[in-house]
C-alpha cells in the first residue's frame, strides 16, 4: 500500500512538472505580456504597431547595429537593457524583418576602433561620442560611449542607411559626470520608441510629401538652409519655390507644404493671395517671422543699434488668421550667450537669445529648449472655427521691449547676475508666447478685400495669363476644416552658418561646422563653464513639419511621458548597510520561521514525544 501511494506521488508530481513546462512552451509561443505600469512603459504605442505590422509583410529586412556594449556602468547598461527590450517587442511584431545586434565599439585594436567612426563614417553621419566620467572602487575613471545605432534597409538593390543619436554627444571634449546623466538618461528613454520608428520610417518609405521653403522675398538662401533640410529630407521632397512664373504656380499646385523663413521683403498682394488660396485648399503653411530687424555687427562694435520695421505685410494676414505678430522684442532670464569684447569677459548673458519653453503639445513634449534669437511677441486673437494653440513661450522671468526699440549691450547690466524682469517672477501668467498654431476653418485674407496688380488687372485675367491651376483661380473665403498655419515669432532659428569651397570649376557650400549631423542641437558659445548649451531646435521643426503634414501617429508616440524612479541618494547614504543586511538576512530569517513551523506541524501531527 505504502508503495502504491509513494507511486501515486511520484506520478502526480511528475504530472505537474509536464504540466508547468507544457504551459512554460504554449505562453512563450503567444509571448503573451501584460503592461500593469501606470505610464505603460513596456507597451508599444498603437502608431508603432500599425507601423510594425506593414513592416512584416514588406520583403526588405531593416537591420540595426547598437554601439553600446561592455562593461558599462549601471545607469548606461539599464538604458542599454531599455533598448533590448524595445527592440524585442519591435521583432514580436515584425518578426525577421528587423534584425540587430550589440558592438562593443571600445574592444580591439585601435585601428579596428577608428575604421568604426572614421573610415565607416558614423561620426561624421551623426552618432556623437559621449564621454562618462565616473568613480568605481574609489578610482576615477573615463569612458567613451558612442550611444548610437546604424541603421540599414536594402530596397530595389540600393541599400539606405541612417543613424540614430540615443544619448546627447559631450562635444569640446567636455566630460559628462556620471551624477548627471539620470535626467539624460530619462529624456532618452522617452524618446527612444520615437527615435527607433522614425529611422525605420525614414528608410522604409516609398513616398514623400512635397515642401517647399519659399524664396523671392529675402528668406534665407538655400545655403542657409542646409541644416534644416538634411533634417527634414529623409521623410518629405524638399524644393525651393519662387512665385510668379507659370511654373511655380503649377508647382504650387503640387505642394503639400510651404515654409517662409525669415523673409525681409515686402510680400506683393499677388503673393499674398496665392499663399492665402493655398491655405484656403488645404494647404499647409508654416511662418518664421520677424518683424523687426537690426545689425547684429553694429551692436557689437558701437555697443548699441536702432531696430526697425520690415513692414512685409505678410504679418497683417496671419493677424487674420488669429495670430498677431507684435513689433517688439521679448527678453528672458533663461537665456544663451553671446560674444562681447568687454573687460573681463568673452561671452556675456544675452537675454535677447531666449531659450524658449516648450508646451504639452505633441510638437514640444519631451524636447530641450528651442534657441530663438530675438523673438516677437506673438498674441492669439479668437476668430469663429479657428482653434489656437500656444507651442513655445518664455520662461516666467521674462518681459518685452517697446515698439520697435534701441537695444544695447548694457541694457541689462543694471538688473545684476540674477536678474527679475517682472513682479512675481515665478507666476505663469508672465510667460510669453513665442509660436503658436492656428488649425480649423481660417478665413480668407481676401474675403473682404479685392485684388488688382499693378496694372489694375483683376485676378482672374492674371490668373489667366499665368496659366495658374483652375481651383487658385476662383477666390475661396473660408479654408477646409483641415486648414493649418503654424507660425513661429523668429525667422532665423534654423539657419546654419556657412562656407564655400571653390570645386569641380564652381563654388560648393557646405554648412559651418561642415557635418550637419546635430548641428541644430548646439550653441556655438559655451556657457560661463565653457559648456555648450543644448537645444532642442532640430527636434523642433521636424516634429513642426510631421504634425503640420498629417503624420500625427510619430507624434503621439514621443509625447509619452516616461519617469525613472529614481533612489533616494540622502537615504542611501545614511541607512545604506542597514538595508544591505536587511536584505540578507531577511529571507534567511523567513526561511528559518517556516522550517520552524513545518517542524511544529509535523511534531504535532504525529505525536513525536
Amino acid at each position: 500500500m505504502t508503495k502504491l501511494k509513494g507511486l501515486f506521488n511520484g506520478g502526480y508530481l511528475g504530472g505537474v512538472i509536464l504540466i508547468l513546462i507544457l504551459l512554460n512552451i504554449i505562453f512563450s509561443l503567444l509571448n503573451v505580456k501584460i503592461d500593469l505600469t501606470a505610464d505603460q512603459r513596456f507597451s508599444l504605442a498603437g502608431g508603432t504597431q500599425e507601423f510594425l505590422k506593414k513592416t512584416k509583410d514588406q520583403a526588405n529586412r531593416i537591420s540595426l547595429k547598437i554601439y553600446l556594449e561592455g562593461d558599462l556602468p549601471a545607469e548606461i547598461q539599464g538604458f542599454r537593457n531599455a533598448i533590448e527590450d524595445k527592440l524585442k517587442d519591435f521583432k514580436s511584431l515584425a518578426g525577421n524583418r528587423i534584425e540587430y545586434e550589440f558592438i562593443n565599439p571600445n574592444e580591439g585594436h585601435a585601428s579596428k576602433k577608428e575604421e568604426y567612426f572614421f573610415l565607416k563614417g558614423l561620426f561624421n553621419k551623426g552618432i556623437l561620442p559621449t564621454k562618462v566620467v565616473y568613480v568605481k572602487n574609489g578610482i576615477q575613471s573615463q569612458l567613451i560611449l558612442w550611444p548610437g545605432a546604424e541603421i540599414t534597409c536594402s530596397a530595389n538593390g540600393v541599400i539606405k542607411e541612417t543613424y540614430i543619436q540615443f544619448l546627447p554627444g559631450t562635444p569640446n571634449g567636455d566630460p559628462l559626470e556620471l551624477n548627471r546623466i539620470n535626467p539624460i538618461v530619462e529624456n532618452a528613454l522617452n524618446n527612444l520608441e520615437y527615435n527607433i520608428l522614425s529611422a525605420m520610417r525614414k528608410i522604409s518609405q516609398s513616398e514623400k510629401q512635397r515642401v517647399a521653403f519659399l524664396q523671392g522675398h529675402g528668406e534665407l538662401k538655400e545655403q542657409e538652409t542646409i541644416n534644416a533640410r538634411a533634417v527634414l529630407s529623409p521623410y518629405f521632397y524638399l524644393t525651393m519655390l519662387n512665385l510668379g512664373s507659370e511654373s511655380s504656380y503649377k508647382e504650387l499646385n503640387d505642394l503639400d507644404g510651404i515654409i517662409i523663413a525669415n523673409p525681409t521683403k515686402p510680400f506683393s498682394d499677388l503673393d499674398l493671395y496665392f499663399l492665402d488660396q493655398f491655405v484656403m485648399h488645404g494647404g499647409r503653411l508654416m511662418v518664421f517671422l520677424n518683424t523687426l530687424k537690426h545689425q547684429e555687427d553694429s551692436l557689437g562694435r558701437n555697443l548699441f543699434d536702432h531696430t526697425l520695421r520690415k513692414n512685409i505685410k505678410l504679418d497683417k494676414m496671419m493677424f487674420d488668421y488669429g495670430i498677431r505678430i507684435h513689433e517688439n522684442y521679448v527678453f528672458d532670464r533663461i537665456c544663451g550667450y553671446r560674444k562681447v569684447q568687454l573687460k573681463n569677459t568673452s561671452s556675456l548673458s544675452w537675454p535677447y537669445y531666449v531659450l524658449s519653453s516648450p508646451s504639452l503639445h505633441p510638437i514640444t513634449r519631451n524636447i530641450d529648449p528651442v534657441y530663438l534669437a530675438y523673438p516677437n511677441e506673438l498674441q492669439l486673437i479668437e476668430r469663429p472655427g479657428v482653434k489656437l494653440s500656444k507651442i513655445l513661450t518664455s520662461s516666467s522671468n521674462s518681459n518685452r521691449s517697446g515698439i520697435a526699440p534701441q537695444i544695447s549691450l548694457m541694457d541689462f547690466q543694471v538688473f545684476g547676475e540674477n536678474p527679475t524682469f517682472i513682479e512675481n517672477p515665478d507666476d505663469p501668467i508672465n510667460k510669453i508666447t513665442l509660436a503658436a498654431m492656428a488649425e480649423g476653418e481660417i478665413p480668407s485674407y481676401f474675403s473682404n478685400r479685392e485684388l488688382a496688380d499693378e496694372y489694375n488687372r483683376s485676378i482672374e485675367e492674371v490668373a489667366e495669363m499665368q496659366k495658374v491651376p483652375k481651383k487658385f483661380r476662383t477666390k475661396r473665403v473660408k479654408s477646409s476644416s483641415e486648414a493649418k498655419v503654424f507660425v513661429v515669432g523668429n525667422g532665423t532659428f534654423i539657419a546654419n552658418e556657412y562656407d564655400s569651397v571653390f570645386q569641380g570649376g564652381s563654388y560648393q557650400y557646405r554648412p559651418f561646422p561642415a557635418f550637419p549631423f546635430n548641428a541644430l542641437k548646439y550653441s556655438k558659445v559655451p556657457d560661463i563653464n565653457g559648456r555648450p548649451l543644448i537645444f532642442g531646435n532640430q527636434e523642433f521643426i521636424q516634429n513642426m513639419v510631421d504634425y503640420m503634414l498629417g503624420d500625427n501617429s510619430v507624434l503621439d508616440i514621443r509625447s509619452r511621458q516616461i519617469e525613472l524612479r529614481q533612489l533616494d541618494q540622502r537615504k542611501m547614504i545614511a541607512e545604506g548597510n542597514f538595508l544591505r543586511y536587511l536584505n540578507l538576512l531577511t529571507p534567511i530569517g523567513v526561511i528559518a520561521i517556516l522550517a520552524m513551523l513545518v517542524y511544529v506541524l509535523r511534531r504535532k501531527k504525529y505525536h513525536y514525544p
